[in-house]
């Protein structure tokens, strides 16, 4: 009796550890995966984004997340066109879903305002290690059994591929700007054993502000404050964080507070450094290091999480003799972070 209760668990895990998307606390340096519209939208010609987060580091689970992408500023169609790749890893049993799709945006401009919507489509695979997991006839009462192996009947299917797609809006006008997004549009069933289980969209929105604190003419440095909110919401899970960052020259700074939206409340409060390397190059060259932290304030606390960790790589410039180069593309840069 005990071995199936084991297993009908097992079989839960896929509906129970995959409802809820991962979400990243450097959203401003993920952006083409908080929002497809914001492919392409930035000053230069091509960019590159990496962000890696380790959550919870001082559990023995691992949980790992990765995103890399590359997107063009298709300017003179009014479009932007990308690739964006995700990687996770979740659990004891090493839960691995891997996903790599498409993204395109076409904007909307005028004197001061930019309208941006966005598609990404792309394929998931996700695959479950069962030779990770323990059962209950591999324990006994001093704990696990070494080298033992479990009479548990392999499932027939330990891999699964489908198709995701998500969409898009963004806006611009003066200094704000506010997005809303919808992931997993067609609910694709991502269960491995065999009862169906469909992915619950994923509905983000994002709201921002540039507070100019003194005016460009007497500082060409610039000098900034940044209030955001950014909400998620997929199935019965909710999610807000609200933050300010202060950005001088090529330095940004932040602190953010992140609420669940459940039962639960408190979830952590985050800290958020920037810096913008060589960002004066006349072929608007750009490097980016981000580095944040999070610190668990929910129940389960910091100190048996030791907190999450992430850092993000961000590179974007001009091609050479490019018709853009070494002029500003106004709203199109959505220079906010």
């Amino acid at each position: 009796m005990g071995r199936r209760v084991i297993i009908f668990l097992f079989c839960l895990l896929p509906m129970v550890a995959l409802a809820q998307d991962h979400i990243y606390s450097q959203f401003y340096n993920a952006p083409i995966y908080l929002n497809p519209a914001l492919t392409g939208q930035f000053e230069g010609d091509i960019r590159f984004n990496a962000l890696y987060r380790n959550q919870w580091t001082g559990l023995a689970s691992d949980y790992s997340y990765m995103m890399a992408s590359g997107d063009l500023n298709l300017s003179r169609i009014n479009s932007g066109v990308g690739i964006i790749f995700n990687r996770s890893s979740e659990g004891t049993a090493y839960l691995l879903k891997n996903n790599i799709a498409l993204s395109y945006s076409y904007i909307i401009g005028g004197d001061n305002f930019a309208l941006s919507f966005g598609l990404q489509g792309g394929i998931t695979n996700q695959k479950l290690n069962w030779d990770k997991l323990v059962f209950g006839d591999q324990i006994d009462i001093v704990g696990y059994i070494p080298g033992s192996i479990s009479g548990a009947e392999r499932p027939s299917v330990d891999s699964r591929y489908y198709f995701d797609s998500n969409a898009g809006a963004n806006l611009v006008v003066g200094k704000f700007m506010m997005g809303l997004a919808a992931h997993h549009l067609n609910r694709p069933n991502e269960s491995l054993s065999g009862f169906q289980a469909k992915l619950p969209m994923r509905i983000s929105g994002n709201l921002s502000y540039k507070l100019t604190l003194v005016p460009d003419e007497y500082d060409r440095d610039g000098n900034y404050l940044i209030p955001s909110i950014v909400a998620y919401k997929q199935g019965n899970v909710k999610s807000f964080s609200a933050g300010l960052q202060y950005k001088y020259a090529s330095i940004n700074a932040g602190i953010w507070y992140r609420n669940d939206g459940n039962s639960n409340g408190n979830d952590a409060i985050v800290f958020s450094v920037i810096f913008d390397i060589f960002n004066r190059k006349t072929n608007g060259e750009k490097f980016r290091l981000g580095i944040s932290h999070d610190a668990t304030t929910s129940k389960i606390n910091y100190s048996n999480t030791g907190g999450t960790s992430e850092i993000g790589l961000g590179y974007e410039k001009y091609f050479p003799n490019s018709s853009n180069g070494g002029r500003a593309n106004g709203l199109r840069c959505y220079d906010f972070y």
